[in-house]
């Protein structure tokens, strides 16, 4: 099965696991979600994440993070934006790279110089295409 937009895809899933205070979330594995997945765990909304062999393709493990106990646990991740979709591509130059909640949140761009988080960006003074914003 061929997913059409895998940034959606994998959003939801974490948006979904999220809400029932699941530990983990598998999803499908390739080098744009996992690369997400290192900004997320270098950011601290994931506990972390492993590659793991699928009977037909690599499976990407997310180990999602709360705060607290079980039964009053609050989630790291409170929300899930996708910006850039494949019918409305949204690119931002260096001065133009969204602070996500007043910086509170973060943003993970697909640069020239591969994909980061928005912080990082403007660091480098480079812009590109806004895929999510998470906070």
């Amino acid at each position: 099965m061929t997913i059409e937009n895998p940034i959606a895809d994998i959003l939801t899933r974490i948006r979904n696991a999220s809400a029932k205070f699941h530990s983990q979330v598998l999803v499908p594995h390739s080098k744009m979600k996992e690369k997400m997945a290192v900004i997320l765990k270098k950011e601290g909304y994931i506990t972390g994440f492993d590659v793991l062999d699928g009977a037909h393709a690599p499976i990407l493990r997310i180990d999602l993070k709360y705060i607290g106990e079980r039964r009053k646990a609050t989630r790291a991740i409170t929300a899930l934006r996708q910006v850039s979709k494949p019918s409305c591509r949204v690119y931002v130059n260096t001065g133009e790279v969204p602070r996500t909640l007043g910086g509170l949140g973060i943003c993970i761009l697909s640069t020239s110089q591969g994909v980061m988080s928005g912080h990082e960006a403007k660091k480098r003074g480079i812009g590109g295409e806004v895929l999510c914003e998470i906070w």
